[in-house]
Protein backbone atom coordinates (compact mmCIF):
# COMPACT_ATOMS: atom_id res chain seq x y z
CA UNK A 1 0.00 0.00 0.00
CA UNK A 2 1.58 3.30 -1.02
CA UNK A 3 2.03 6.18 1.27
CA UNK A 4 -0.77 8.44 0.07
CA UNK A 5 -3.16 5.27 0.21
CA UNK A 6 -1.92 5.01 3.64
CA UNK A 7 -2.60 8.60 5.09
CA UNK A 8 -6.02 8.14 3.59
CA UNK A 9 -7.20 5.15 5.16
CA UNK A 10 -6.19 6.49 8.30
CA UNK A 11 -8.33 9.42 7.05
CA UNK A 12 -11.95 7.29 6.54
CA UNK A 13 -10.57 5.30 9.93
CA UNK A 14 -11.11 8.74 11.71
CA UNK A 15 -14.05 10.38 9.76
CA UNK A 16 -15.86 6.69 9.90
CA UNK A 17 -15.39 6.68 14.05
CA UNK A 18 -16.57 9.71 14.38
CA UNK A 19 -19.29 9.28 12.50
CA UNK A 20 -20.72 6.45 14.45
CA UNK A 21 -20.11 7.99 17.25
CA UNK A 22 -22.51 10.52 16.26
CA UNK A 23 -25.05 8.36 15.51
CA UNK A 24 -24.19 6.83 19.25
CA UNK A 25 -24.78 10.49 20.72
CA UNK A 26 -27.72 10.94 19.06
CA UNK A 27 -29.24 7.52 20.32
CA UNK A 28 -28.13 8.42 24.00
CA UNK A 29 -30.20 11.74 23.90
CA UNK A 30 -33.08 11.67 26.85
CA UNK A 31 -35.11 12.98 29.14
CA UNK A 32 -31.88 15.11 30.81
CA UNK A 33 -31.13 16.56 27.46
CA UNK A 34 -35.26 18.24 27.31
CA UNK A 35 -34.66 18.67 31.22
CA UNK A 36 -31.34 21.10 30.04
CA UNK A 37 -33.04 22.50 27.19
CA UNK A 38 -35.61 24.01 29.81
CA UNK A 39 -33.13 24.95 32.40
CA UNK A 40 -31.73 26.97 29.70
CA UNK A 41 -34.86 28.41 28.55
CA UNK A 42 -35.61 29.44 31.94
CA UNK A 43 -32.41 31.28 32.29
CA UNK A 44 -33.13 35.05 32.72
CA UNK A 45 -29.03 35.52 32.61
CA UNK A 46 -26.37 34.53 30.42
CA UNK A 47 -25.18 31.43 29.56
CA UNK A 48 -21.74 30.62 30.88
CA UNK A 49 -19.96 27.94 29.11
CA UNK A 50 -16.35 26.63 31.02
CA UNK A 51 -13.98 23.93 29.76
CA UNK A 52 -10.10 22.74 30.02
CA UNK A 53 -8.02 22.34 27.30
CA UNK A 54 -9.41 20.99 23.77
CA UNK A 55 -12.59 20.94 25.71
CA UNK A 56 -12.10 24.92 26.22
CA UNK A 57 -11.93 24.99 22.33
CA UNK A 58 -14.89 23.71 22.31
CA UNK A 59 -16.62 25.55 24.76
CA UNK A 60 -16.23 29.08 23.09
CA UNK A 61 -17.35 27.21 19.54
CA UNK A 62 -20.61 26.60 21.62
CA UNK A 63 -20.88 29.51 23.46
CA UNK A 64 -20.51 31.25 19.85
CA UNK A 65 -23.13 29.41 18.88
CA UNK A 66 -25.64 30.23 21.28
CA UNK A 67 -25.17 33.62 21.29
CA UNK A 68 -25.66 34.08 17.04
CA UNK A 69 -29.04 31.92 17.70
CA UNK A 70 -30.34 34.07 20.05
CA UNK A 71 -29.40 32.58 23.20
CA UNK A 72 -26.57 34.91 25.33
CA UNK A 73 -24.08 33.28 26.24
CA UNK A 74 -20.40 33.90 26.41
CA UNK A 75 -16.88 31.55 27.75
CA UNK A 76 -15.28 31.39 30.92
CA UNK A 77 -11.63 30.52 31.18
CA UNK A 78 -11.63 27.75 34.19
CA UNK A 79 -7.64 29.50 35.14
CA UNK A 80 -9.10 32.85 34.90
CA UNK A 81 -12.62 32.37 36.71
CA UNK A 82 -10.08 31.30 39.53
CA UNK A 83 -8.43 34.34 39.26
CA UNK A 84 -11.47 36.92 39.66
CA UNK A 85 -13.82 36.07 36.58
CA UNK A 86 -15.84 34.00 38.83
CA UNK A 87 -17.25 37.58 39.41
CA UNK A 88 -19.04 37.53 35.88
CA UNK A 89 -20.98 34.47 37.00
CA UNK A 90 -24.91 35.78 38.81
CA UNK A 91 -27.97 34.07 39.95
CA UNK A 92 -29.78 33.87 36.84
CA UNK A 93 -27.09 32.63 35.06
CA UNK A 94 -26.88 28.59 33.97
CA UNK A 95 -23.38 27.27 33.64
CA UNK A 96 -22.82 24.43 31.26
CA UNK A 97 -19.07 23.04 32.16
CA UNK A 98 -17.23 20.32 29.55
CA UNK A 99 -14.89 17.98 30.70
CA UNK A 100 -14.54 14.44 28.93
CA UNK A 101 -13.37 12.87 32.46
CA UNK A 102 -15.53 15.01 34.87
CA UNK A 103 -12.53 14.90 36.98
CA UNK A 104 -10.18 18.32 35.33
CA UNK A 105 -8.85 19.80 38.57
CA UNK A 106 -8.78 23.44 36.83
CA UNK A 107 -12.98 23.56 37.29
CA UNK A 108 -13.08 22.71 40.57
CA UNK A 109 -13.85 26.35 41.74
CA UNK A 110 -16.03 26.91 38.92
CA UNK A 111 -17.86 24.32 39.65
CA UNK A 112 -18.08 25.21 43.58
CA UNK A 113 -18.66 28.74 42.86
CA UNK A 114 -22.01 27.10 41.26
CA UNK A 115 -22.98 25.42 43.81
CA UNK A 116 -21.97 28.01 46.59
CA UNK A 117 -24.58 30.64 44.88
CA UNK A 118 -27.18 28.39 43.78
CA UNK A 119 -26.59 28.80 39.48
CA UNK A 120 -27.84 25.94 37.88
CA UNK A 121 -24.85 23.79 36.54
CA UNK A 122 -25.26 21.40 33.39
CA UNK A 123 -22.38 18.98 33.36
CA UNK A 124 -21.28 17.57 29.91
CA UNK A 125 -18.88 14.33 30.57
CA UNK A 126 -18.75 10.20 29.66
CA UNK A 127 -18.56 9.24 33.33
CA UNK A 128 -21.74 9.49 35.23
CA UNK A 129 -19.64 8.83 38.56
CA UNK A 130 -17.79 11.59 38.04
CA UNK A 131 -17.36 14.40 39.92
CA UNK A 132 -18.61 17.11 37.55
CA UNK A 133 -22.10 14.85 36.81
CA UNK A 134 -22.50 14.42 40.55
CA UNK A 135 -22.15 18.08 41.18
CA UNK A 136 -24.23 19.39 38.31
CA UNK A 137 -27.91 19.72 38.25
CA UNK A 138 -28.39 17.77 35.32
CA UNK A 139 -25.85 15.68 33.70
CA UNK A 140 -25.41 15.07 29.61
CA UNK A 141 -23.32 11.59 29.39
CA UNK A 142 -21.26 11.37 26.20
CA UNK A 143 -21.10 7.38 25.08
CA UNK A 144 -17.59 5.80 25.92
CA UNK A 145 -16.05 5.41 22.76
CA UNK A 146 -12.58 5.85 23.13
CA UNK A 147 -10.74 7.78 20.43
CA UNK A 148 -10.12 8.22 17.35
CA UNK A 149 -5.75 7.74 17.94
CA UNK A 150 -6.49 4.21 19.45
CA UNK A 151 -4.66 5.14 22.14
CA UNK A 152 -7.10 7.49 24.07
CA UNK A 153 -4.97 9.93 24.83
CA UNK A 154 -5.50 12.13 21.89
CA UNK A 155 -9.45 13.83 22.02
CA UNK A 156 -11.17 13.34 19.00
CA UNK A 157 -14.35 11.45 19.85
CA UNK A 158 -14.77 13.11 22.64
CA UNK A 159 -14.89 16.57 21.44
CA UNK A 160 -16.67 15.90 18.35
CA UNK A 161 -19.56 14.54 20.41
CA UNK A 162 -19.36 17.48 22.79
CA UNK A 163 -19.44 20.03 20.08
CA UNK A 164 -22.44 18.00 18.37
CA UNK A 165 -24.08 18.43 21.78
CA UNK A 166 -23.62 22.04 21.86
CA UNK A 167 -25.21 22.04 18.66
CA UNK A 168 -28.23 20.11 19.36
CA UNK A 169 -28.49 22.04 22.11
CA UNK A 170 -28.40 25.72 20.38
CA UNK A 171 -30.50 24.54 17.76
CA UNK A 172 -33.17 23.15 20.37
CA UNK A 173 -33.40 26.92 21.60
CA UNK A 174 -33.46 28.23 18.52
CA UNK A 175 -36.17 26.87 17.03
CA UNK A 176 -38.20 26.78 20.55
CA UNK A 177 -37.95 30.51 20.29
CA UNK A 178 -38.50 30.61 16.55
CA UNK A 179 -35.65 32.39 15.84
CA UNK A 180 -35.18 33.60 11.96
CA UNK A 181 -32.67 34.29 9.29
CA UNK A 182 -33.80 37.71 9.87
CA UNK A 183 -32.64 37.53 13.61
CA UNK A 184 -29.58 36.07 12.82
CA UNK A 185 -28.82 38.64 10.50
CA UNK A 186 -29.00 41.55 13.00
CA UNK A 187 -26.25 39.57 15.56
CA UNK A 188 -24.25 38.59 11.72
CA UNK A 189 -24.27 41.07 9.75
CA UNK A 190 -20.55 40.36 8.01
CA UNK A 191 -19.12 38.00 5.66
CA UNK A 192 -20.84 35.85 3.06
CA UNK A 193 -23.22 35.02 5.75
CA UNK A 194 -24.16 38.22 6.58
CA UNK A 195 -24.32 39.11 2.69
CA UNK A 196 -26.85 36.28 2.03
CA UNK A 197 -29.20 37.62 5.63
CA UNK A 198 -28.89 41.24 4.31
CA UNK A 199 -32.34 42.55 3.46
CA UNK A 200 -34.18 44.35 0.39
CA UNK A 201 -34.53 47.64 2.82
CA UNK A 202 -30.98 47.46 3.33
CA UNK A 203 -29.64 47.69 0.03
CA UNK A 204 -32.95 49.56 -1.84
CA UNK A 205 -32.78 53.27 -3.39
CA UNK A 206 -34.90 55.81 -1.68
CA UNK A 207 -36.53 59.05 -1.98
CA UNK A 208 -35.35 60.83 -4.49
CA UNK A 209 -33.57 58.31 -6.50
CA UNK A 210 -37.13 56.62 -6.81
CA UNK A 211 -38.15 56.60 -11.00
CA UNK A 212 -41.65 57.46 -9.98
CA UNK A 213 -44.11 59.59 -12.06
CA UNK A 214 -47.97 59.88 -12.18
CA UNK A 215 -50.23 58.24 -14.04
CA UNK A 216 -51.51 61.15 -16.38
CA UNK A 217 -47.87 62.25 -16.79
CA UNK A 218 -47.01 62.34 -20.42
CA UNK A 219 -44.70 60.22 -21.93
CA UNK A 220 -42.07 62.49 -22.56
CA UNK A 221 -41.98 63.02 -19.28
CA UNK A 222 -42.03 59.64 -18.45
CA UNK A 223 -38.84 58.77 -21.04
CA UNK A 224 -36.89 62.22 -18.96
CA UNK A 225 -37.43 60.31 -15.85
CA UNK A 226 -36.38 56.99 -16.93
CA UNK A 227 -33.20 58.27 -18.10
CA UNK A 228 -32.14 60.82 -15.24
CA UNK A 229 -32.57 58.14 -12.66
CA UNK A 230 -30.99 55.57 -14.89
CA UNK A 231 -33.09 52.73 -13.55
CA UNK A 232 -34.33 51.62 -16.98
CA UNK A 233 -37.82 51.88 -15.69
CA UNK A 234 -40.31 53.98 -13.96
CA UNK A 235 -42.74 53.20 -11.47
CA UNK A 236 -46.48 54.92 -11.63
CA UNK A 237 -47.36 56.14 -8.38
CA UNK A 238 -51.01 55.72 -7.38
CA UNK A 239 -52.76 58.97 -5.24
CA UNK A 240 -52.37 56.69 -1.64
CA UNK A 241 -48.69 55.59 -2.16
CA UNK A 242 -49.02 52.20 -3.82
CA UNK A 243 -47.72 51.04 -6.73
CA UNK A 244 -50.30 51.00 -10.10
CA UNK A 245 -47.86 50.01 -12.47
CA UNK A 246 -44.41 50.11 -14.27
CA UNK A 247 -43.41 51.02 -17.58
CA UNK A 248 -40.50 48.87 -19.13
CA UNK A 249 -38.71 48.54 -21.67
CA UNK A 250 -40.90 46.41 -23.34
CA UNK A 251 -44.16 48.56 -22.35
CA UNK A 252 -41.74 51.16 -24.62
CA UNK A 253 -41.28 49.28 -27.91
CA UNK A 254 -45.12 47.72 -27.39
CA UNK A 255 -45.88 51.62 -27.89
CA UNK A 256 -43.18 52.46 -29.78
CA UNK A 257 -45.86 54.34 -32.64
CA UNK A 258 -47.18 57.27 -31.57
CA UNK A 259 -45.65 56.57 -28.06
CA UNK A 260 -45.22 60.39 -27.24
CA UNK A 261 -49.14 61.11 -27.68
CA UNK A 262 -50.01 58.70 -24.31
CA UNK A 263 -49.67 59.27 -20.67
CA UNK A 264 -48.22 56.61 -18.14
CA UNK A 265 -51.51 54.79 -17.48
CA UNK A 266 -51.50 53.93 -21.17
CA UNK A 267 -48.43 52.58 -21.74
CA UNK A 268 -47.97 50.77 -17.62
CA UNK A 269 -48.07 47.10 -16.97
CA UNK A 270 -50.76 47.23 -14.15
CA UNK A 271 -50.05 45.28 -11.12
CA UNK A 272 -46.20 44.74 -11.25
CA UNK A 273 -43.95 42.26 -9.49
CA UNK A 274 -43.10 43.62 -5.72
CA UNK A 275 -41.12 42.41 -2.78
CA UNK A 276 -41.22 43.20 0.67
CA UNK A 277 -39.35 45.70 1.82
CA UNK A 278 -38.68 43.45 5.30
CA UNK A 279 -37.66 40.61 2.56
CA UNK A 280 -34.20 38.60 2.31
CA UNK A 281 -32.14 40.20 -0.58
CA UNK A 282 -31.79 37.15 -1.24
CA UNK A 283 -35.11 36.42 -1.84
CA UNK A 284 -35.66 39.47 -4.40
CA UNK A 285 -33.07 38.02 -6.31
CA UNK A 286 -34.50 34.71 -6.77
CA UNK A 287 -37.93 36.90 -8.04
CA UNK A 288 -35.64 38.94 -10.78
CA UNK A 289 -33.83 35.73 -11.93
CA UNK A 290 -37.24 34.17 -12.34
CA UNK A 291 -39.00 36.85 -14.12
CA UNK A 292 -35.78 37.94 -15.85
CA UNK A 293 -36.14 41.18 -15.02
CA UNK A 294 -33.24 43.70 -13.24
CA UNK A 295 -34.97 45.94 -10.44
CA UNK A 296 -37.86 45.27 -8.46
CA UNK A 297 -39.63 47.99 -6.52
CA UNK A 298 -39.95 47.18 -2.93
CA UNK A 299 -43.35 48.07 -0.70
CA UNK A 300 -43.74 48.94 3.12
CA UNK A 301 -45.93 46.57 5.13
CA UNK A 302 -49.02 48.94 3.97
CA UNK A 303 -48.41 48.30 0.16
CA UNK A 304 -46.54 51.84 0.01
CA UNK A 305 -43.67 52.09 -2.34
CA UNK A 306 -40.83 52.05 -0.14
CA UNK A 307 -37.87 51.72 -2.37
CA UNK A 308 -36.30 50.20 -5.76
CA UNK A 309 -33.76 47.63 -5.68
CA UNK A 310 -31.06 46.51 -8.50
CA UNK A 311 -29.61 43.42 -9.23
CA UNK A 312 -26.21 44.88 -9.32
CA UNK A 313 -26.88 46.13 -5.58
CA UNK A 314 -27.38 42.65 -4.80
CA UNK A 315 -24.28 41.60 -6.53
CA UNK A 316 -22.03 44.06 -5.03
CA UNK A 317 -23.52 43.22 -1.34
CA UNK A 318 -22.48 39.64 -1.83
CA UNK A 319 -25.46 38.41 -2.62
CA UNK A 320 -26.37 36.23 -5.39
Amino acid sequence: MSGADSFQAVGRRVIDAEAAALTALSRSLGADFDAAVALLLKATGRIIISGMGKSGHIGKKIAATLASTGTPAHFVHPAEASHGDLGMLARGDVVIVLSNSGETPELSDIVAYTRRYDIPLIGVASRAESTLCRQADIALILPQLGEACGTGVVPTISTTMTLALGDALAIALMEHRKFTPENFRDVHPGGKLGARLSKVADLMHTGDALPLVSADTPMGEVLLTISQKGFGVAGIASADGGLAGVITDGDLRRHMQGLLDHTASEVMTPNPTTVPAGALAERAVGVMNARKITCLFALDADNRIAGILHIHDCLRAGVA
